[in-house]
């Protein structure tokens, strides 16, 4: 009895989201002016770092086709199992559990599909690396596990180190310096020419933090292999991409958000039998597409689609208010300056939505926001710096909250008050002064926003992300 009603759950659930993805048939994302991915040549080393078992056949099957076509190498290192799709394993499994060992197996249902879907396309089991850490996890472990005296615990799983005797480090912790050193191992030992990842501005958890741990992990590794070039490619992205289902008549184009964004996109066209190819591979994941077909299908288009934001590089500038204390020897000539008079005209723009600058050794942030939004407004910021001179373990990496014009911030799983640090909220902006010292005097920063409308972050109305940006200072 408990099986049927659970399979008449999940059809009736199949059954309303497809409801709803059809009635945004008329939606569908318009074509932009993209650029043409660079020609694959003969013997180059191509690494595509799948998040999950399906990212590499939705978002790279034409390019992988292509690749082999030309004679380069094609090697997929995939980052979880992909274990902690509940829906995903009542659907394909026709049963609810709570059982640790039911979600590994799941886990493994995803690698063997894997390996069925890369084989259709050419590529041989031999050729896949399963690095088996924790789905719906890494994030957390690139913001709170280093130099912890307790691995992460998985939620579903409840354990706490590779669990699959197939994956490169079997048992291995499930902590940052486990992860950045398998996936410097696996970048060390095949010296990729072209490397194809995530996007900084995905929105599931997995597809951002594998690529903050490869912007570390080829940080790390810079003098002992030329830098290879990076293509992220989108996944997840709210309302995108539309319509859903199988549309193999349409092009993929980035979402209308990012259509003023800098990012440089480019693009691959799939020829037919690519494209059939692709369809193929995409249901060779049985386990995924028996609940979400319409979402995973809706990647299977005449063409593919990848771009990165612009690296930014700040240089260091001189307040007014340094200027006057220079010029006069002493801050009092000016009192009840505010935060905002201090910054000078920001270095670089990004979507009009938020600007970064470099001042007295300090770096500002500034969010503009809607006016009649002051309370209610919040944001959750992340800053990670990068220093050549310092292990990454020991950075800080602060994760800021922010409510109305008061201010938290976490180094980790510690709350800090750190020193120097100053918020500013008018009725159009909020701007944040972090300086670099607190940081760890980086070389570079890598860094994020989310925007609410609550004075809870996380519990109340999600307005925006600020994909992960790079940012060099000079």
């Amino acid at each position: 009895m408990l099986n049927r009603l659970v399979r008449i759950f999940c059809v009736f659930f199949a059954y309303l989201l497809s409801c709803l993805f059809l009635s945004s048939y008329a939606l569908a994302d318009q074509p932009a002016p993209l650029g043409e991915l660079e020609q694959f040549k003969k013997d180059e080393r191509v690494l595509i770092l799948a998040p999950h078992p399906d990212d590499e056949a939705i978002a790279c099957a034409g390019i992988i086709q292509k690749a082999l076509s030309k004679g380069a190498k094609v090697k997929i290192a995939y980052f979880t199992n992909g274990e902690h799709n509940e829906f995903a394993f009542i659907v394909y499994e026709k049963r609810i559990t709570f059982k640790k060992n039911e979600f590994i197996y799941l886990g493994q249902v995803r690698r063997k599909e894997a390996i069925k879907a890369m084989q259709l396309l050419g590529i041989d089991e031999k050729d896949l690396i399963f690095l088996g850490y924790p789905d719906f996890g890494t994030f957390s472990i690139f913001n709170r596990y280093w130099q912890a005296s307790k691995p992460f615990r998985s939620l579903l799983t409840r354990i706490s180190s590779v669990p699959y005797a197939e994956s490169l480090s079997f048992g291995s912790p499930y902590s940052g310096e486990s992860i950045l050193k398998d996936l410097k191992d696996v970048i060390l030992d095949y010296r990729p020419e072209r490397i194809f990842v995530s996007h900084p501005a995905d929105v599931n958890v997995d597809h951002k933090s594998l690529y903050l741990f490869l912007q570390v992990a080829l940080a790390d590794i810079k003098d002992k292999i030329p830098y290879p070039k990076v293509h992220p490619y989108l996944v997840h992205h709210s309302g995108w991409p539309l319509p859903r289902h199988y549309h193999p008549e349409l092009g993929l184009n980035p979402p209308k958000s990012f259509l003023d964004s800098q990012i440089n996109w480019v693009k691959y066209d799939l020829s037919p039998e690519e494209l059939n190819q692709k369809h193929q591979a995409v249901l060779c994941y049985k386990s995924q597409t028996e609940s979400s077909a319409f979402y995973l299908l809706s990647f299977a288009r005449k063409n593919e689609i990848f771009g990165d934001y612009l690296p930014i590089t700040l240089k260091n500038q001189v307040s007014l208010k340094e200027q006057l204390v220079s010029f006069f020897g002493s801050s009092k000539m000016f009192p009840g300056s505010t935060l905002e008079e201090e910054i000078p005209e920001a270095e670089t723009l990004d979507d009009g939505r938020v600007s970064y600058a470099l001042v007295d050794k300090a770096l500002i942030i500034k969010i503009e926001k809607p006016k009649n939004l002051v309370y209610r407004f919040s944001t959750v910021m992340y800053l990670y710096g990068y220093s050549y001179k310092k292990p990454f373990s020991d950075m800080p990496k602060l994760r800021i909250v922010t409510k109305h014009d008061n201010f938290k911030v976490f180094d980790g799983r510690k709350l800090i008050k750190p020193e120097g640090m100053a918020l500013n909220l008018t009725s159009q902006a909020l701007t944040l002064k972090i300086p670099l010292e607190i940081l760890g005097s980086p070389n570079f920063i890598l860094t994020s926003a989310n925007v609410y409308t609550g004075r809870d972050p996380g519990k109340n109305s999600f307005v925006d992300t600020i994909g992960f940006r790079r940012i060099n200072l000079d």
